[in-house]
């Protein structure tokens, strides 16, 4: 279920909805004393939806996303076009208007550069997703950190403290993910140096995986059994040509979460906006598929 204007949201199924994360942690839990290993579940990454939006393909992401029948969803930010106090709340019932048909799906949304450059544009986030500018949740055996790094590239000490503070209460679930807008740590990635706060925390505390948005295209590196992940445009325009191989594409990212693992697929959307191309994980790298095959060669 998708939760914006909480105050819209019928309360019954409110009630019942914001427990579903609590109740599957207990089955979970209870599988696991009982010898069981948990079924495992099914969620989504959408890309940005702003930043120069092209018309049209965030309804057709919505669309092939939630056939995908995931548990819930997770955007990386830039939900509205933004920068202007005086447009903006126009834009988050915009938006709303847009994610009406899929409020059965739960929604949790990064703050992008495009959704938070003010402090009026961070109350209206708060209003409208229904979330703090940074928060965390469960889903079974999986924990998820929401950072907000909207008006810089780097963390701020308030940011990172509140990370590793989340980190160390939820020390005992298996599975971590940490979701921003922007890849602050790419210059790191590319160049497979270890030495920078989030990746030393992440290292800390066991995540496995790092993710954001913010550049339009898909981009995957590794340092230390941590996967780093910029995720392509779910709207935002194509950027480094517009070519699928280079990452640049319209699309969603699928994960599959089971017994402290993740797979991901990146799902390319079908016509008229892209060709319906499927890939995983492996077979990309920082400069997309070509260095992932060179990597492979070697």
């Amino acid at each position: 279920m998708v939760i914006l204007r909480i105050r819209e949201v019928p309360k019954p199924a409110y009630r019942h909805l914001r427990f579903v994360p609590a109740v599957a942690a207990l089955l979970a839990f209870l599988a696991v004393a009982a010898g069981q290993q948990p079924a495992g579940f099914r969620f989504v990454i959408l890309g940005d939806r702003t930043g120069e939006t092209v018309p049209g393909v965030f309804a057709q992401t919505l669309r092939e996303a939630t056939a995908r029948n995931p548990a819930f969803l997770v955007g990386v930010g830039d939900t509205i076009q933004g920068l202007n106090d005086e447009t903006s709340e126009a834009e988050w019932r915009e938006a709303e208007d847009l994610l009406a048909p899929y409020r059965r799906y739960r929604l949790y949304l990064a703050p992008g550069n495009h959704d938070i450059w003010s402090e009026r544009s961070a109350a209206l986030f708060q209003k409208y997703t229904g979330h703090p500018t940074h928060y965390s949740f469960d889903y079974e055996e999986a924990h998820f950190i929401i950072l907000d790094n909207s008006r810089s590239d780097q963390f701020s000490a308030d940011e990172l403290a509140f990370l590793e503070d989340d980190l160390r209460t939820h020390a005992a679930q298996p599975l971590k993910f940490i979701v921003s807008h922007r890849p602050g740590w790419i210059l790191n990635v590319m160049i497979k140096d270890p030495d920078f706060p989030l990746q030393q925390l992440a290292k800390k505390y066991g995540v496995k995986y790092v993710i954001a948005g913010h550049l339009h295209a898909l981009i995957h590196g590794e340092i230390e059994g941590v996967t780093y992940l910029s995720v392509p445009s779910s709207g935002g325009h194509l950027r480094a040509g517009g070519k699928y191989e280079d990452g640049s594409f319209f699309g969603y990212t699928v994960v599959e979460a089971r017994a402290g693992e993740a797979t991901f697929q990146f799902r390319e959307l079908n016509s008229p906006y892209g060709k319906g191309r499927v890939t995983p994980l492996q077979e990309w790298g920082t400069s997309g598929l070509a260095d992932a095959a060179r990597k492979t060669a070697r």
